[in-house]
């Protein structure tokens, strides 16, 4: 369970809980206007081809995506609908609701709530539960603008560089170069045998 004191009229549910359904709201309907700006239409044609980074593109400019951006994003990419709804609904990352301007997202399964992903504390930003980041290596994750490997004073320290409008430094908070483990190399200490006992070259 993920323990922590919200606002629950900010907390959206990630995977775990979400209803992936589209309702009509006077924020978030067909009519509801949205167009990119003359700089992201710029951008659009080094990405046309790809819907993610076009509505991640979206998303960072509108600040959640609205149906009508969705619809917009396959205006734009003469994609029907359908196909651009298909991409951007299952993706916790893309925000069908409006949200904080930080989002937090916290993994809750078994290696990051090892490492204490649950004990994490936050009440003025948007939080979310979400399942696996695909970076159990580096648990705890918690997806805060491209950080990783968060000690729970980091966390504070991310929190208050936010308030103050700074952008924290993305990458690892542990100093760790990449995905190797926190406690060092366990596998491949040296060169694995081949056939007849003879080691291959790596």
């Amino acid at each position: 369970a993920l323990h922590v004191l919200l606002d629950t009229s900010a907390v959206q549910n990630g995977a775990g809980g979400a209803l992936f359904v589209h309702r009509d709201t006077p924020e978030n309907n067909p009519d509801t206007p949205f167009d990119f700006t003359p700089e992201n239409y710029k951008r659009l044609k080094a990405i046309a081809a790809a819907v993610l980074p076009v509505l991640d593109l979206a998303q960072r400019q509108n600040g959640w995506l609205p149906i009508s951006a969705m619809n917009k994003v396959a205006e734009v990419l003469k994609a029907s609908p359908i196909k651009v709804y298909g991409v951007a609904i299952p993706y916790t990352m893309y925000n069908q609701k409006p949200a904080g301007k930080y989002h937090i997202q916290v993994c809750t399964t078994i290696p990051c709530m090892l490492q204490n992903s649950d004990n994490y504390t936050c009440k003025l930003f948007t939080l979310t539960e979400l399942e696996c980041l695909g970076a159990c290596v580096n648990a705890p994750m918690v997806q805060i603008n491209d950080t990783e490997d968060p000690t729970p004073k980091d966390i504070e320290e991310i929190i208050d560089e936010l308030k103050a409008c700074k952008i924290p430094k993305p990458g690892p908070r542990s100093g760790r170069f990449s995905c190797e483990q926190a406690g060092g190399l366990t596998s491949f200490t040296e060169p694995p045998k081949g056939p007849a006992g003879l080691y291959i070259q790596l």
